[in-house]
């Protein structure tokens, strides 16, 4: 059983823009309960991005970053007659949100030498132009699930 958290009911649109996807990943951008620091990070990030791309809204190439990072499907474990086998499926809603988060996140703070802001910036820009480190990850994940479509009938 998933474990349901309340952060959906009490999540509240960021102070800038109004958008609940941009406090949602404040909130994970976040550490140890530094809101305003992930915040200024976050902004001066959109910031950079208005300079590099002027023709788009900031917080749309945001949006459409998370919205090519996304995954469709991915690999599974299951269990059958004692082999485990990698079974793709459907990736549901949350965790295609949760996990554009995640590579993006792990894309920047992989990323040494400048600051949070600037490679937050650099990694957004790229996965808006469908490149960068994110993207790559989610390629990888589409290809494994596409090698093993073979395995497909065993999904539940």
């Amino acid at each position: 059983m998933a474990r349901i958290t309340a952060s959906r009911k009490q999540l509240k649109p960021d102070p800038k823009f109004g958008s609940l996807l941009a406090s949602k990943f404040i909130n994970c951008l976040m550490s140890d309960g530094k809101k305003s620091t992930a915040q200024s990070v976050f902004y001066d990030a959109l910031d950079i991005i208005k300079e590099r791309i002027p023709e788009e809204e900031p917080i749309e190439v945001f949006n459409q970053a998370i919205e090519n990072v996304k995954p469709a499907i991915e690999v599974r474990s299951k269990r059958v007659g004692g082999a485990a086998y990698q079974v793709p499926m459907q990736v549901n809603r949350v965790r295609q949100q949760s996990l554009a988060f995640r590579w993006i996140l792990l894309a920047v703070r992989d990323k040494k030498g400048r600051p949070t802001s600037q490679k937050l910036a650099d990694e957004l820009a790229a996965a808006f132009k469908r490149e960068g480190a994110a993207m790559t990850r989610r390629e990888n994940v589409h290809r494994m699930a596409d090698a093993n479509k073979a395995f497909a009938h065993f999904g539940w």
